[in-house]
């Protein structure tokens, strides 16, 4: 399999799992007029707090915290596509070569600016203003499919074992935290196999079984 499509299969799960994430929160999720571009502009107010921006104190990014804001963002920019319509060969190509032609400057704090900006003049999401972010970081693709896998399996498992009602145990094997575990796992597994996203969750019930 070229990497094209294994990125294609990879882009189709996200936007899977996205959907499924949404429709457990509220089945009939895209009537409700949720304000996604709201949730982004917010987003990126707090991912500049993590680059760092006051000129009045020493400041050093923190590429780990930044990524992770843009994994948050990745999540409501695949919610507005899917509002629009379901998954499609279509979008997932166009997509895929917005990816590869990143908006950007020399400036990156400029450039979380800009997204915002655009963000907030249509209320879109602009995948080539994120993918300028994502250079701006150094996050490849990879990086992306696995945090944001990561991250929304994880949601799913907290929800499946009792997140809700306050009966989920946060703390696993030797006193770690969940979020411990999730890094761990994901670094063993193979992020180009279809199955990724059971294989994960396959893994963390294991081991939250084990405590």
């Amino acid at each position: 399999m070229t990497q094209q499509q294994v990125q294609r299969q990879q882009l189709f799960k996200m936007l899977e799992l996205q959907d499924s994430m949404n429709t457990r929160v509220h089945s009939a999720w895209r009537e409700q007029g949720n304000a996604w571009y709201r949730a982004i502009w917010v987003e990126c107010a707090e991912l500049l707090d993590h680059y760092g921006w006051k000129w009045w104190k020493k400041q050093q990014p923190d590429v780990d915290q930044v990524a992770l804001e843009l994994i948050d963002i990745w999540h409501f920019g695949l919610s507005i596509l899917l509002q629009k319509s379901p998954a499609s060969d279509a979008m997932v190509s166009e997509v895929l070569a917005q990816l590869v032609q990143p908006v950007t400057s020399a400036d990156f704090r400029k450039d979380v600016e800009a997204f915002a900006l655009a963000t907030l003049q249509d209320q879109h999401f602009h995948v080539q203003h994120f993918a300028g972010l994502m250079q701006g970081v150094e996050m490849t693709f990879d990086d992306l499919y696995k945090g944001y896998v990561g991250k929304n399996v994880l949601n799913f498992f907290r929800q499946d074992h009792g997140y809700q009602s306050g009966s989920y145990r946060k703390l696993w094997q030797d006193g770690r935290e969940d979020n411990e575990h999730l890094v761990e796992v994901v670094s063993q597994l193979d992020a180009s196999l279809a199955d990724f996203s059971e294989q994960l969750y396959a893994r963390l019930l294991a081991r939250y079984q084990q405590n």
